[in-house]
């Protein structure tokens, strides 16, 4: 696709006035890592604290994988100034400037500013003081040396808690001259991806698969004129020792500055890494790229907000904060990962057992897990982030050819075969996958009794490629043969599996058997699955693919005590998850829902299914609070959402988690982002946009979203009066309605 195309089209759905959010400010120092503060752009994310009189930040960056697929932060700084302004300070304050996109740290006349350059890799650290203060700035990394990965560590890779003995994370390089530091991680040729590729059967085709992380070199410089080499030191933070990089100040000054270039290249030449380096390093202008990357950010901010008055505001607030954090690797190459994104801190402050290195995260650096990676994205149709959008459908876009070849390999079908988690070169992780599979197990399917046949996950990232067309007018094609081989794949794998039980590839009506299938990670060895069936229906239907479309069975219906409801499938063998899997017609598929036919029937799911009720949570990625806004159940919606997206557990209120996987839990903001947005626009098929269908009367509110059609609406309830302030095109005013049940 061309990029410059799409951000052109989702800049043209903005308008009216900027809006402002408000600064987000702590007025005291923190205890430790996990009560940092998120900076970032690009694709670059800074943990920022303050901490016994240091200033310490670490650098993450999308797409920093070793050769185990664990996601490396490339190091942490600590500054320390002398006099020193933070320690024992009655007037300090650090703010997440929000509209600008960077944090200010100061107290005793001294700022410390923050910030990444949202269209180059590099971050700029610039102080300024009334009087002359000394400076020191250390780079601590803790991969100084060999060091092995200890019991329960493996959930950091794509190994998981199946490490060969002696496995070890591989020594960084570092070297510093008078006036910079040079920091850099080297994979081998031969990594993960190669005992992955022959593990699966898939070694004869290696060659053919796509391999993002061989001879991959992730790392920077840090560099000042004002600062001199002063030698090494180590020390221990949170568990993990470090080897230290100290830089002095020349003299005492009134403004010092650093900044940190950071490079990830494939290429089995260090040399071409460096230079590719220094080619960003000259590309540096600061006063241009910091201007640059504040327009950005306000127009970020001018896309879409969501503003609550009164007991209810932290709702939005948290909403604002964790869309910060989305914001923040909007030019990558990598989707933002579920467990933690850019922002995890020591593990040990998550899981006091978890007494790893910094790079340590539950479920992989390496592996992306589709049931959440989903509900980080789907958030940003509503609040126009389309261009946040790219790097997860350029994802799946790249690993098309790989997904093709595993269905040709194994089955000898066409159509792209895409596992619900699936390594950054597009294979199941080989834990998952199963180390020890009987002979006879089919070579396609996971031998994991969570995974087994879920395979229709990718069909919701289809379907979100298809809305942005219609949300935005994105010029999509690029996609389109992505879209096409998913849903092929569906219709050639189950008429193939068909044909090899008996004679006839379809059943009596001439519908396809879903059989074995999935429903979400819960209903197993499930036969027509409702979440399946629906996805199926949805995405050919916004595909126009008609004749594949009559082949595709109902979704299945039962009724209890007298009340029709959806079925998690025709029938299934076992239970494994907690995954509402029946209620997926509603969300994502909006097949059922407000202003849609069998709304009852949909309801009645959700009031009265056992498992339904059993499985109830605003934990991590239950989407509950999706389910009850898209039914227009208000009540269920206020008291969902407001559990979702109260307060985390840490300092900063939208780091939530760990839930089911990790702090900052990002599928837990995402499903909250979405939730939020549901109580206030929702669009039917038939071209209207229903505005509060599941929100309270007394929640005064001020929001701009986006809805279908390449719309945007503004609009503000205020003491039970509602107002349309706007609506872009004004010809779709006529389509609004105004829906509060209560």
């Amino acid at each position: 696709m061309n990029k410059i195309k799409y951000i052109l089209l989702f800049l043209l759905v903005t308008f009216f006035v900027k809006a402002a959010e408000p600064d987000y400010t702590w007025t005291s120092p923190s205890h430790n890592s996990s009560e940092s503060m998120p900076c970032g752009g690009g694709d670059i994310g800074l943990n920022v604290w303050v901490e016994n009189g240091d200033l310490l930040f670490y650098v993450s960056r999308s797409g920093a994988f070793d050769e185990n697929n664990t996601m490396l932060k490339q190091g942490r700084f600590r500054v320390r100034l002398s006099p020193n302004p933070f320690l024992h300070a009655t007037d300090f304050r650090q703010t997440l400037k929000l509209n600008d996109g960077y944090v200010l740290v100061s107290a005793g006349g001294s700022n410390v500013r923050i910030f990444a350059d949202v269209n180059k890799p590099v971050v700029h650290v610039e102080l300024q003081h009334k009087k002359a203060v000394s400076c020191e700035v250390y780079y601590e990394n803790w991969r100084y040396a060999n060091r092995l990965i200890r019991k329960g560590e493996g959930q950091q890779n794509s190994l998981k808690w199946i490490i060969p003995a002696g496995l070890s994370m591989k020594p960084d390089s570092v070297s510093a001259t008078q006036h910079s530091v040079t920091f850099f991680h080297k994979n081998p040729e031969k990594t993960i991806f190669d005992t992955t590729a022959v593990h699966e059967g898939l070694g004869a085709i290696k060659n053919q698969l796509y391999n993002p992380i061989a001879n991959l070199v992730s790392g920077g410089t840090m560099w000042s004129q004002d600062l001199v080499f002063a030698g090494t030191t180590s020390g221990a933070y949170a568990n993990t020792d470090y080897r230290a990089w100290v830089f002095k100040s020349n003299k005492a000054a009134t403004n010092q500055c650093f900044s940190i270039a950071l490079e990830i290249s494939q290429t089995a030449n260090h040399n071409e890494w460096e230079k590719r380096l220094d080619k960003t390093i000259s590309q540096i202008n600061l006063k241009k790229d910091k201007h640059q990357s504040i327009s950005w950010w306000n127009e970020f901010w001018n896309r879409s907000f969501i503003h609550i008055d009164g007991e209810a505001e932290k709702l939005s607030r948290n909403y604002t904060l964790f869309r910060y954090m989305l914001g923040c690797n909007a030019h990558s190459q990598w989707p933002t990962r579920f467990n933690g994104g850019l922002f995890t801190f020591d593990p040990v402050y998550t899981d006091s057992l978890s007494k790893f290195t910094p790079d340590y995260r539950k479920w992989t650096g390496g592996i992306f897990t589709a049931q959440n990676q989903r509900l980080v994205y789907w958030p940003m149709l509503k609040s126009g982030d389309y261009d946040l959008m790219i790097p997860q459908f350029d994802f799946y876009n790249r690993l098309l050819a790989t997904a093709e070849l595993r269905s040709k390999t194994y089955w000898g079908h066409e159509g792209a075969c895409f596992a619900e988690q699936i390594e950054n070169f597009g294979l199941p992780g080989a834990t998952e996958y199963g180390w020890k599979r009987p002979d006879y197990a089919d070579k396609g399917v996971e031998y994991n009794a969570w995974l087994e046949y879920e395979w229709d996950t990718v069909l919701e990232f289809c379907q979100m490629i298809l809305e942005t067309k219609n949300y935005a007018n994105a010029d999509i094609s690029a996609y389109k043969p992505l879209i096409e081989s998913c849903v092929r794949f569906f219709d050639e794998h189950y008429r193939y599996l068909a044909q090899h039980r008996g004679r006839k590839s379809l059943d009596g009506d001439g519908k396809l058997i879903l059989f074995p299938g999935s429903g979400c990670e819960t209903y197993k060895m499930a036969n027509n699955p409702a979440s399946t069936i629906a996805a199926l229906q949805r995405v050919l239907k916004s595909l126009g693919n008609d004749s594949l479309l009559k082949r595709i069975p109902e979704i299945p219906l039962r009724t209890i005590n007298g009340k029709t409801m959806i079925s998690p499938a025709k029938t299934w063998e076992r239970v494994n998850n907690t995954e509402s899997a029946q209620l997926y017609p509603v969300f994502p598929w909006r097949v059922y829902g407000v202003g849609r036919d069998s709304l009852e029937t949909a309801r009645n799911t959700y009031l009265y299914d056992t498992d339904a009720l059993k499985f109830r949570s605003q934990v991590g990625w239950k989407q509950d609070n999706i389910f009850a806004a898209c039914l227009g159940l208000t009540d269920e919606a206020m008291r969902l959402n407001t559990l979702k997206l109260g307060d985390g557990p840490y300092r900063f209120p939208a780091f939530w988690g760990p839930g089911f996987d990790w702090s900052p839990d990002h599928n837990w903001g995402g499903s909250g982002m979405i939730g939020l947005q549901e109580m206030l626009l929702q669009a039917t098929d038939g071209g209207k946009i229903l505005l509060f269908p599941a929100w309270p009367r007394e929640w005064n509110v001020h929001f701009k979203l986006h809805a279908p059609q390449n719309t945007t609406v503004e609009a503000e309830l205020r003491n039970g009066t509602v107002t349309v302030i706007a609506v872009n095109p004004e010809s779709r005013r006529q389509d609004v309605e105004i829906d509060i049940q209560h």
